[in-house]
């Protein structure tokens, strides 16, 4: 039994409004698991609550974990207390705790923080014990040695994420009028409670989860406890590819542009991938860009294949089920095809080259058409001047299966010099991606940042690298350079304020409530991510053309009624458009693209191999509700005594309705 108090200051005319104040934002520590264990937070099935203690250093901890007389207890933790340290002696003391709130902060920390762990897909990579397995689990370069594994622990109890806000201040004042000790004296009844929601349905393992989640297992009830991650690939070719006749195109010859889409953090759906996505597929957008015109009117002999991949950062899911595709004939075009790779990884400050030396020739000749393009746009690009893998990269799943050449380009010699890798400080922030304070949200979509500057000198660089790559003549490379008002736009909308009037202007009028969140996170899930989906309508826009046709016609993927070609090499794409002064009327518009998407979902799905070394094993648990609320609570004994009057109400109720029907038969009166 709990006795619970109402809480002074909180007026509402529902009893529970007054017994409880909910909390808005709780971003939760959600469950991950894999072919062979769980990561991740979860609650009880009813929530779990504790005593708020908020935890003011790490010495304070012996309050919680030993000497504080009210356990279990609920630690509000600042940012800064947020360590591998202090979460590992609260996991070990978990008979004690009851869960963990961490207020973000409104500015990043100063130093380094990476919840990731030290060697990021060391399992899945082309490194493993048979393929040279002297550069296996990162025994040459540690890439990031700020890594602490903390998103790859199993905590049993729930973490969230609160907002620094007027409910934070709640809890503290909560903390402070009930719960703060005096002198090391113990807080008198009522004290200051709370309770958090966030109870996972699947447990063990991947394999055990899918099992219970197969609608054709004998189970009586099957139910869905968990789902794959993943997503969808964008992709789009500089020559229309008929995506109806897969596998291989005979005197067709690609060289892939790639990046990844995704991040993570140590929560659900606080991943803004700053410098470890943003950077890279921003890039690669707007070298697309520079490249749209030059393609159409002088045309390299090779087909430039802009990839951004998705689901990167859990086991290469969206690069290596492209890979399978494409090895069994499920893609437009099939590993032969493939001539070479450019990747753009990182990319803000220096830009190195890293490379494999698996096929000499055809990568030192890549290289040279990279110095030759950085050279023709001043930017300092090296190499790392001794042998060493590559780093984490999509690159690497195509070398699994192909020896082909290719480079990865990055702002790292070595070690990710990213502070913040996969973590939820690597924002605008750590970008550098800021704006003068007296600027309307219009200003600040077309104020050129520095880091718009830089990034938009390394995409004119990508960008005449491809065209040289593809069989461009180096006489074209002064006509191709990106646009840095394409650039910023493109990263005020991911990394600041989604819901702009250019974002607006790209996208069909029914997906306008997905740019409502202020932010946009990348990470992969099933369907699509809003992230996906806006980087396919972007590519659309940035390499196609507007088409003079009638929305039916556009959305019916043709150009007139008859058109019965058109679908099978292009993608038509209906857009808001503009919305012109003082007129609430948009002016849409059809963009025809060879912009497509392709499944980013790990081939061990498709196969049903659970247990697969091979590929990526990773989903996420499914769960009903995801809550916390603070309330007062009465001492154990109030308790007992509260439930002792119960009973004793009852039984006396029990006895005068006995005696009742005692009366009731002796006075003739029937008893029912």
């Amino acid at each position: 039994m709990l006795t619970i108090f109402f809480l002074p200051g909180i007026s509402s005319n529902s009893v529970e409004k007054k017994i409880y104040v909910n909390l808005n934002y709780t971003i939760p520590c959600v469950r991950l698991l894999n072919a062979t264990h769980q990561i991740g937070c979860q609650s009880s099935l009813s929530g779990n609550v504790g005593v708020l203690h908020v935890l003011d250093s790490e010495d304070n901890l012996e309050w919680v974990l030993n000497s504080g007389p009210n356990p279990p207890y609920l630690v509000i933790l600042d940012y800064l207390l947020f360590t591998r340290a202090v979460m590992m002696k609260l996991k070990n003391g978990s008979n004690r705790v009851a869960g963990v709130a961490v207020v973000a902060p409104t500015i990043n920390p100063s130093t380094g923080f990476s919840p990731h762990t030290t060697c990021p897909n060391e399992n899945t990579g082309v490194y493993v014990e048979d393929y040279d397995p002297a550069f296996a689990h990162c025994n040459v370069t540690v890439w990031n040695p700020l890594g602490n594994g903390l998103s790859y622990e199993q905590f049993n109890f729930p973490i969230f994420s609160l907002k620094d806000d007027n409910e934070t201040q709640l809890i503290r004042q909560c903390y402070i009028n009930h719960n703060l000790a005096v002198n090391n004296n113990a807080p008198q009844y009522p004290l200051c409670a709370m309770q958090m929601y966030s109870h996972m349905s699947a447990v063990t393992d991947t394999s055990t989860c899918m099992r219970r989640s197969d609608k054709n297992s004998f189970s009586i009830s099957p139910e869905m406890v968990c789902d794959p991650l993943g997503d969808f690939n964008v992709w789009a070719a500089t020559r229309p590819l008929n995506v109806t006749s897969k596998g291989h195109k005979m005197w067709e010859s690609v060289v892939i542009a790639a990046a990844r889409l995704d991040s993570r953090s140590f929560f659900f759906d606080i991943a803004p991938g700053g410098e470890s996505g943003v950077s890279g597929f921003v890039t690669l957008l707007a070298a697309a860009h520079a490249l749209r015109n030059i393609t159409q009117e002088n045309h390299p002999n090779r087909t430039i294949l802009y990839t951004l991949f998705q689901g990167e950062t859990f086991d290469y899911i969206g690069s290596s089920r492209m890979v399978y595709d494409m090895q069994n004939d499920e893609f437009a075009v099939d590993l032969d095809n493939v001539h070479s790779v450019l990747e753009i990884g990182q990319d803000v400050k220096c830009f190195i080259i890293t490379t494999i030396f698996n096929v000499l020739f055809q990568v030192r000749k890549l290289i040279n058409n990279v110095e030759l393009a950085a050279n023709q746009s001043a930017i300092p690009v090296e190499e790392p001047g001794f042998s060493q893998p590559l780093p984490p990269s999509s690159f690497q799943r195509f070398l699994r299966a192909h020896p082909i050449p290719g480079v990865v380009i990055e702002d790292h010699r070595s070690a990710f010099t990213n502070r913040f890798y996969e973590s939820m400080y690597d924002n605008a922030e750590y970008l550098k991606v800021s704006y003068p304070s007296n600027m309307t949200q219009e200003e600040q979509l077309d104020f050129l940042t520095d880091t718009a500057k830089s990034l938009t000198e390394v995409a004119t660089m990508v960008a005449r690298t491809l065209y040289l790559q593809a069989g461009g003549a180096e006489t074209q490379l002064g006509n191709i350079n990106a646009d840095p008002q394409i650039v910023t736009r493109m990263l005020y909308g991911f990394l600041v304020q989604s819901n702009n009037s250019w974002f607006q202007q790209i996208i069909p009028s029914e997906w306008i409530s997905h740019l409502e969140l202020k932010l946009l996170y990348h990470h992969c899930y099933l369907p699509s991510s809003e992230a996906t989906f806006l980087v396919q309508y972007l590519l659309a826009n940035l390499t196609g053309s507007i088409v003079n046709i009638t929305q039916e016609n556009c959305q019916n993927q043709r150009e007139d009624q008859d058109d019965k070609e058109s679908k099978h090499i292009y993608t038509y794409m209906w857009v808001q458009g503009t919305l012109p002064l003082n007129s609430t009327e948009r002016h849409g518009f059809c963009v025809r693209s060879t912009v497509h998407l392709s499944k980013a979902v790990s081939p061990a799905f498709h196969l049903q191999e659970y247990n697969s070394k091979d590929y990526s094993t990773w989903t996420e648990s499914r769960w009903k509700s995801i809550k916390g609320r603070i309330f007062l609570v009465a001492s154990h004994d109030l308790e007992v005594n509260c439930l002792l009057f119960k009973f004793k109400i009852r039984n006396l109720h029990v006895f005068l309705l006995q005696n009742q029907m005692m009366c009731n038969t002796r006075d003739g009166i029937p008893s029912w």
